[in-house]
C-alpha cells in the first residue's frame, strides 16, 4: 500500500532525511503546506492528531475542519506537520490515507510484534462463504441478494446478513424489481486497507483452473440469463 499522501488525492511528495540513520525518506506535501505553513490556529496540529487517534473511522478534511472549528487550509497545513512527525522510519504510527479520509495506524514494520501480542484466535474472521459474498458484492455493487444468491449457487441469506451485521456492507436502494441492493461500506475499505474500491485487485490476475474457469463461465451465464428475464 502507498504510503501518506496528500489531502485531496494529491501526490506530490518531499524528500527528507531521517536523522536516526542518514537515509533518505518520504513525505508528503499537503497541499502545498510544510512546516513554514503552520496552522493558524495553535495546537491545531494536535487538536487534529487526537481526532484522529479517537475516531474508530477515518476522517476527511472537511470533517476535520468542522471538529475544529478550523479553515480546510488550515487543517491542510495540520496534517503535513503531522504527515513529516509521522514519516515512514521515524515512528511506529504513520498517517495514512484509507476510504477517502485520514486515519493513524501502525508501521507495517511492527507487524511481528503485533501478530505476537495479538495471536489469540480472533472470532472474527470471515467464513468462506462471508468472504465469497463479501467479493461478489465488492466487484458487482450494487447487487441484490437474489442475484449473490445465482451467482454462488446456494442462498446468500446467512452471509449476508453477517456481513451487514458486521457493517462491511450495506444496503444500497432497491432494484427495479423491488429487490434489496447493497455495496460495501467504508468500514469495508478500512478493513482491507483500501483507500477506495479503484484499490481492489484486478480480477484478471486471478488465473483460474479450465475446471473453474468453465464453472464460474456457467454460473454468470445462468444470472445473466435471469436478469435478460426479468428477475429481480
Amino acid at each position: 500500500m502507498a504510503d501518506v499522501e496528500a489531502v485531496a488525492g494529491s501526490q506530490a511528495e518531499a524528500a527528507l532525511v531521517d536523522p536516526a540513520n542518514g537515509e533518505d525518506i518520504q513525505a508528503p506535501r499537503v497541499l502545498g503546506a510544510s512546516r513554514r505553513e503552520e496552522p493558524h490556529a495553535p495546537g491545531l496540529a494536535r487538536a487534529v492528531e487526537a481526532l484522529l487517534f479517537l475516531s474508530s473511522d477515518p476522517l476527511s478534511a472537511a470533517e476535520l475542519a468542522d471538529a475544529t472549528e478550523a479553515g480546510e487550509g488550515a487543517v491542510a497545513a495540520a496534517l503535513a506537520v503531522l504527515a513529516e512527525e509521522y514519516a515512514p522510519g521515524r515512528r511506529g504510527i504513520r498517517l495514512r490515507e484509507l476510504g477517502g479520509g485520514w486515519t493513524l495506524a501502525s508501521d507495517p514494520d511492527t507487524e511481528d510484534a503485533a501478530r505476537r501480542l495479538f495471536s489469540r484466535p480472533r472470532a472474527s474472521t470471515l467464513s468462506p462463504a462471508q468472504a465469497e459474498t463479501l467479493a461478489i458484492v465488492a466487484y458487482l455493487q450494487p447487487i441484490s441478494r437474489p442475484e449473490i444468491t445465482r451467482i454462488r449457487g446456494v442462498s446468500a441469506d446467512s452471509a449476508s446478513a453477517t456481513l451487514l451485521d458486521r457493517g462491511l456492507i450495506e444496503e444500497a436502494g432497491h432494484s427495479q424489481f423491488g429487490a434489496v441492493l447493497y455495496r460495501t461500506t467504508t468500514q469495508f475499505l478500512k478493513l482491507f486497507g483500501l483507500r477506495d474500491l479503484d484499490e481492489l485487485p484486478d480480477i484478471a490476475r486471478w488465473d483460474p483452473t479450465p475446471e473453474e474457469q468453465a464453472e464460474l463461465r456457467e454460473r454468470l451465464l445462468r444470472a445473466g440469463e435471469a436478469r435478460a428475464g426479468g428477475g429481480p
